[in-house]
């Protein structure tokens, strides 16, 4: 019972998202380099799930101390885990298991400082501050997709780095997708938390830009995704087999046209962050998937 509490806490199915990120970038490497180190790839995957946990812990810890959580309609994909409002876990306990997963994870990043030099200290810097600060500063500033979008472009760097000494225009267009996918989550997840946001001073990008306008936004993201891969294929440095990411196609256009109606309903807009979750997930596994089958 308490190890389901814990693991609906960690959110332990939107890890997932950082597996995809480490996953493209040990894919770019096996393509260019036709290697991976087995022990590097590990702990990358742990530090970086470590790093994901603590987001996520010190999140639910803040939108409870703040009130959030307590006057949200929570949903699968929105409103916090509820375990601090049920009082299924302590506050403290949370705050100290999330600063313990960003200590964690930064130990296995100060390893591949020592091991890899400054361009790694540079990405774990950047992850470490905007971490401890997502929840207070970043989220209030309408800046959350972006820092996203950001974290993701970077583990896929910092993952290829670890293995090949080298940042290359595959990567870093390979991370733009990856990142941009992941914001795409957060940001339709915003929707439902709206008004409980607003009302305790939060600023998303939802809110600065109103649900309505936001929801025509919604089509910006997949855009952005889809246009890199497929300037990556035209200039070369993606296989063409990368297109099968076009098959996840009908996932964002239901989701798309979903929110356009339901963007004021939180009940009916459950089906579309469902869609735009399975988008991103599907999207990703397929991106993987197009640089391990192409040789």
């Amino acid at each position: 019972m308490l190890l389901s509490v814990w693991l609906r806490v960690i959110r332990v199915r939107f890890l997932l998202a950082s597996v995809i990120a480490v996953s493209v970038g040990l894919a770019i490497n096996w393509r260019q380099n036709y290697t991976i180190d087995p022990l590097a790839a590990v702990l990358t995957f742990a530090g970086v799930i470590s790093l994901h946990a603590s987001v996520d812990l010190l999140n639910d810890y803040w939108d409870y101390k703040r009130g959030i959580d307590t006057i949200t309609k929570r949903t699968k994909m929105s409103g916090g885990t509820g375990v601090l409002p049920e009082g299924l876990l302590q506050p403290s306990s949370v705050y100290r298991a999330g600063i313990g997963f960003l200590i964690l994870g930064s130990v296995i990043g100060f390893y591949f400082v020592l091991t890899d030099g400054i361009i790694i200290a540079a990405i774990l810097g950047f992850a470490i501050l905007s971490i401890y600060f997502y929840s207070t500063k970043i989220v209030d500033s309408g800046l959350a997709e972006f820092f996203v979008a950001v974290k993701g472009t970077m583990i896929v760097l910092g993952t290829y780095f670890i293995q090949s000494n080298q940042i290359t225009l595959e990567s870093i267009l390979g991370g733009i997708v990856v990142g941009v996918l992941s914001s795409l989550v957060l940001f339709i997840a915003s929707f439902p938390d709206h008004d409980a946001d607003k009302s305790k001073g939060r600023k998303t990008l939802v809110i600065t830009v109103g649900k309505k306008n936001a929801a025509s936004l919604f089509w910006v993201f997949p855009a952005i995704s889809y246009s890199v891969i497929i300037l990556g294929i035209i200039i070369g440095i993606f296989p063409l087999l990368s297109l099968i990411t076009l098959f996840s196609i009908p996932l964002v256009v239901k989701a798309g046209l979903g929110l356009k109606r339901n963007f004021n309903s939180v009940d009916e807009l459950i089906p579309s962050m469902s869609s735009t979750l399975m988008f991103s997930r599907i999207t990703g596994a397929l991106f993987v998937l197009s640089f391990l089958a192409s040789f």
